[in-house]
């Protein structure tokens, strides 16, 4: 399964202003190797006089030296050389179809903090709902509750339907068909054999409302028993090989809870897209 999904890095500015609680000030996201990068940043901060002509000449002086120097030499020596007014966060990684769309919507959800709880959206046509799982392209992720996150629209050529959903991809085991930071459309599991598909599975965890969740291809051997047939072996199989297939050994602990349909990126289904509840 091709998807024509772009890699991308992030990271947050930071405001520490004294007397003020940190806040989220822009984000910086780039495209490596190709020297692509994309600042917003807010203009409405909150600062002290001596600071205000910084902050004002920050995203003028961001881009010329991100064409300058290149956004990851850029993020590098912010990252040693930030003051204690502006600070960086760790880069994080993000999947995309298009860079300045996808620098809006991470702003939106960083920095507007417009990333809404599905409580306070509605559904529109064609939408599927949104997740706040994680599900590791790697071993299984951390445990976690899971609740509704909010809505994205259906991947082109795909119906909406009550049997889709959509959940947050972390890690690389399935890259490069499923890459890291993306967003992932899964289908209930249909009935049938799951030979060979690309399976979201379910560990139970401590948590009373999620548990631990993983993507990967699943591959069974069966053998014929007097009462028909039973698993040998189950193992969940990476695309990516430098990541070690998982060996489920205990059914009782695992279920297959989703097809996986197709990958959307950071840029799609953003909140502009979805109408507030009336």
């Amino acid at each position: 399964m091709a998807v024509s999904l772009r890699h991308g890095e992030y990271s947050i500015l930071e405001l520490h202003l004294p007397g003020h609680v940190p806040a989220n000030l822009g984000v910086l996201v780039f495209e490596p190797g190709t020297g692509a990068v994309e600042v917003k940043l807010r203009e409405d901060a909150d600062a002290a006089p001596e600071d205000e002509e910084v902050l004002s000449l920050l995203p003028t002086d961001l881009e010329s030296k991100a064409r300058e120097m290149g956004p990851e030499k850029l993020i590098a020596l912010f990252e040693d050389t930030l003051s204690n007014v502006v600070r960086i966060s760790e880069r994080r990684t993000a999947a995309f179809r298009d860079l300045p769309a996808a620098a809006r919507r991470l702003y939106e959800i960083h920095v507007l903090g417009t990333s809404r709880p599905a409580a306070s959206v509605v559904s529109f046509p064609g939408s599927v709902p949104l997740y706040t799982l994680r599900a590791a392209a790697g071993r299984f992720g951390e445990d976690a509750d899971v609740e509704p996150e909010g809505w994205v629209a259906a991947p082109e050529g795909v119906r909406a339907s009550r049997e889709l959903y959509a959940v947050h991809i972390t890690g690389r085991s399935m890259e490069p068909d499923v890459p890291d930071g993306s967003v992932a459309v899964f289908r209930q599991a249909p009935a049938g054999s799951r030979h060979g598909k690309r399976v979201l599975v379910w560990r139970r965890a401590a948590s009373t409302g999620g548990g631990e969740f993983t993507l990967k291809v699943y591959h069974s051997v069966k053998r014929v028993t007097e009462d028909g047939w039973e698993h040998t072996t189950i193992e969940l199989l990476p695309l990516n090989p430098d990541y070690p297939v998982l060996e489920l050994k205990d059914d009782t602990e695992y279920r297959v809870i989703g097809e996986l349909v197709a990958v959307l990126g950071i840029d799609e289904g953003s909140p502009e897209n979805v109408p507030e509840r009336s």
